[in-house]
């Protein structure tokens, strides 16, 4: 019995000892994942800043404190309300970019760096806008900003800290001023489409009146063409016949008979009511007469001479 609890009282030992240097393990070594940062107490006092990879720490001297993330962090502030020059209250609602440089000095040289962040940037808001008018704080999103990040970066950089950006996510003016915004916003829309539609209109009637001119310049020089195209065929037309006559060799007789031709086909239209003879006409008409009468007596004389044969 001595000796089965002899073994007991070893294997408890045995265990106690495995447990410990476990323990002692666990605590001595450490492994920083990579963005992270640790700073390690020695007995209560700061003694180094662990950086990403495997560290040995000494058991129950060395104390490592929660880790620090060196990425860059955003934070959205609830929106605050800020009083403009013209003494109207909007609400702002603002977003840091920041990120941690110094380990060391983020965790002593300020107690919560996040509240501190925030409690500077409302500060530094109501510095800012406080100075401009209600437009201009509408307007100068670009210029706030700037002067948040340089106020910012300035009195963060001791506390291990370095603003990148600030940025205004939305800037609320009071009901009342809305309202009043949106009926000059719909005004304005209203004025500057009833400026397009009179331009437009404008544009159109140019348009309108610039194709209109262009259709009749068109229109009357095609009627020039034709009317010269209609004239130099007529031209051609006459001199052909004339040269046709000429050539024909007409006789006094032959011009009379066409003359008397050419009057039936005048006389065809319904709306002849009054005829101009030319004088060459009536000429014609005694040269046929003459004609008609030596006819004539010819065929009397040639009669008369066969009766007289036949007596």
């Amino acid at each position: 019995m001595g000796d089965g609890a002899g073994t007991l009282v070893w294997l408890f030992v045995v265990l106690v000892l495995l447990i410990f240097v476990v323990i002692v393990l666990v605590r001595a070594v450490r492994i920083i994942p990579q963005a992270r940062a640790g700073v390690v107490e020695r007995l209560g006092k700061y003694q180094r800043t662990l950086n990403p990879g495997l560290t040995v720490l000494i058991p129950f001297v060395d104390r490592l404190l929660p880790l620090l993330d060196l990425r860059e962090q955003v934070v959205s502030f609830p929106p605050q309300p800020v009083i403009t020059e013209d003494n109207l209250v909007v609400s702002i609602d603002t977003v840091v970019y920041f990120q941690v440089t110094d380990p060391r000095a983020a965790t002593y040289e300020i107690a919560n760096y996040i509240q501190a962040v925030e409690q500077l940037t409302t500060t530094t808001l109501r510095n800012v806008v406080g100075g401009l008018n209600l437009e201009e704080a509408l307007t100068s999103r670009d210029q706030i900003n700037g002067q948040l990040r340089g106020v910012l970066d300035e009195a963060t950089g001791r506390w291990g800290i370095r603003v990148s950006r600030v940025e205004l996510k939305a800037i609320d003016p009071p009901l009342s001023i809305q309202d009043s915004m949106e009926k000059q916003m719909r005004a304005e829309r209203d004025r500057r489409a009833a400026i397009l539609t009179a331009e437009g209109t404008k544009q159109s009637a140019i348009l309108t009146a610039e194709g209109e001119r262009q259709s009749s310049i068109l229109k009357a020089e095609g009627d020039a063409k034709a009317a010269i195209l209609r004239a130099d065929g007529e031209s051609q037309a006459i001199q052909k016949v004339f040269s046709a006559i000429h050539k024909g060799n007409p006789t006094q007789k032959l011009l009379a008979y066409q003359y008397l031709q050419t009057l039936p086909k005048i006389a065809s239209g319904t709306s002849n009511k009054l005829w101009i003879i030319p004088s060459e006409v009536g000429e014609a008409l005694k040269g046929i007469g003459n004609v008609l009468g030596s006819t004539s007596a010819d065929t009397d004389d040639a009669a008369d001479t066969a009766l007289d044969s036949g007596q």
